[in-house]
């Protein structure tokens, strides 16, 4: 990689550079240098994820939830056209996350209007089961939350847990046989199971970030 993935500096024009040729990932990294707002290590992690949630998951209105700049919204229409619309919510956007939207409609005119940015909490935004729910490092119980949502609509739903918290996240008692935070979301994973649902666990490159596990689940059919 031209650039380490994992620094948080943000991505700026005299980047521009690096992303040289015509690759999907190119054309995204150079629109990200001209708004000059995203860190290096949110490009990485929102297009790791956002390509192998694609691959498993078409169609249906994407919902980021504690989506920061609401890049993965972004990409998930831009990776796969068939999904009408996406909605990115945060408690707290970042101011920069219209000039991301911005920037990318320019490159990408067919998301105009069709990503939508809410400032609200999880448990406000309603879900329905047509609905692919995404989260990328939905901090501590936050993950517990997106997933408890999405189950509860019996949408589909991909996160990638970060800050694992040992008092109040469920091991599941697993902890005694491995890492705490691999058992937390063992447990996470077995939970959505025990629901009807049909889970698929992968990672993102651990050059991106530690926190690497993505977890995937859909109902069963």
């Amino acid at each position: 990689m031209s650039l380490h993935p994992s620094r948080r500096t943000a991505l700026n024009r005299r980047d521009l550079a690096r992303f040289e040729g015509e690759t999907l990932f190119a054309r995204i990294g150079r629109a990200l240098c001209d708004a000059e707002c995203v860190p290096r290590k949110e490009l990485w992690e929102s297009w790791e994820v956002a390509r192998r949630v694609r691959r498993r998951f078409r169609g249906g209105r994407v919902v980021d939830l504690a989506c920061g700049h609401g890049l993965i919204a972004h990409l998930c229409l831009i990776l796969d056209d068939t999904s009408p619309t996406a909605l990115a919510v945060d408690r707290r956007l970042p101011a920069s996350a219209a000039r991301v939207a911005d920037v990318l409609v320019a490159a990408w005119p067919r998301l105009e209007g069709r990503v939508t940015r809410l400032e609200a909490s999880i448990d406000e935004v309603p879900l329905d089961a047509g609905d692919l729910v995404v989260s990328a490092h939905a901090c501590g119980g936050l993950t517990d939350e997106v997933l408890e949502r999405a189950s509860a609509a019996g949408a589909r739903v991909a996160v990638l847990p970060c800050c694992h918290s040992f008092d109040r996240n469920d091991a599941g008692g697993l902890e005694g046989w491995m890492d705490p935070a691999l058992a937390i979301d063992a447990t996470r994973a077995a939970r959505l199971r025990a629901r009807g649902y049909r889970v698929h666990t992968q990672t993102i490159p651990a050059a991106i970030t530690a926190k690497n596990r993505l977890l995937l689940a859909a109902p069963e059919a």
